[in-house]
């Protein structure tokens, strides 16, 4: 479970630490503070690549603080992996967490909206799985019930959209050139929405019938889909 070293969260840029899947990683004000389900995301990405040959290709697409990327490395010493997201403060922070844990030869971290950081890397095609943790809380809900959230939080990390799902919808369709035939897409979502998920992957067209992961309380949190051979 991540669990926070401090006793305190704010916004004044004081470095703090959590402990996500083993490892104690730095975060700062404008970047999301890891959590529990994420753990789940990660367990199931690493279950599926323990069992494959060879060296597998992993993209962390939305990286944060480095979390899954971190975690992934770290469990399975083949993977190659890459990690993206789009501002200069959480890259770093990504860059500063790998270089911390002795991973940065492993584990390169990118600076782009979605995907565009990983033009020229040579990955399309080529990807065995790609993990992601993307905003997934609606506006409106932001501006009422969950605006808690963003007390010590940045607005960038949780805003999905009008209904929440705004990253994914993206996130789904510009996988795909990236993903090899059999290659993996897993993605954590709010809790509510697998059917909102089930659909958009089918929408999509390349992909086999999505399977989820639940949390302890049984709900559905996690989707994992494979990319068609054909």
């Amino acid at each position: 479970m991540a669990e926070e070293e401090t006793n305190s969260s704010d916004r004044s840029g004081a470095a703090r630490s959590v402990r996500f899947m083993g490892l104690e990683l730095e975060i700062g004000p404008d970047v999301l503070v890891p959590r529990e389900e994420t753990e789940l995301l990660g367990r199931s990405a690493i279950e599926l690549l323990r069992d494959m040959p060879g060296e597998p290709a992993v993209i962390d697409m939305c990286c944060g603080s480095g979390n899954l990327a971190l975690a992934i490395a770290r469990a399975v010493p083949e993977a190659r992996v890459w990690a993206s997201d789009l501002t200069d403060s959480t890259v770093a922070l990504a860059r500063r967490n790998a270089e911390r844990h002795g991973l940065s030869d492993r584990v390169k971290v990118a600076q782009g909206d979605l995907f565009s950081g990983l033009a020229g890397e040579g990955l399309e095609g080529g990807v065995d799985m790609i993990v992601s943790n993307p905003p997934y809380i609606s506006t409106s809900r932001l501006e009422s019930e969950s605006a808690h959230l963003l007390e010590n939080e940045p607005r960038e990390a949780f805003d999905g959209g009008p209904y929440g799902l705004s990253i994914h919808q993206r996130l789904v369709r510009e996988a795909a050139p990236f993903l090899k035939p059999g290659g993996w897409l897993a993605f954590e979502f709010g809790e509510g929405q697998d059917r909102q998920v089930a659909i958009l992957l089918k929408r999509a067209g390349i992909y086999e019938e999505a399977r989820f992961a639940s949390d302890a309380a049984g709900k559905p949190r996690v989707a994992i889909a494979r990319r068609r051979a054909a």
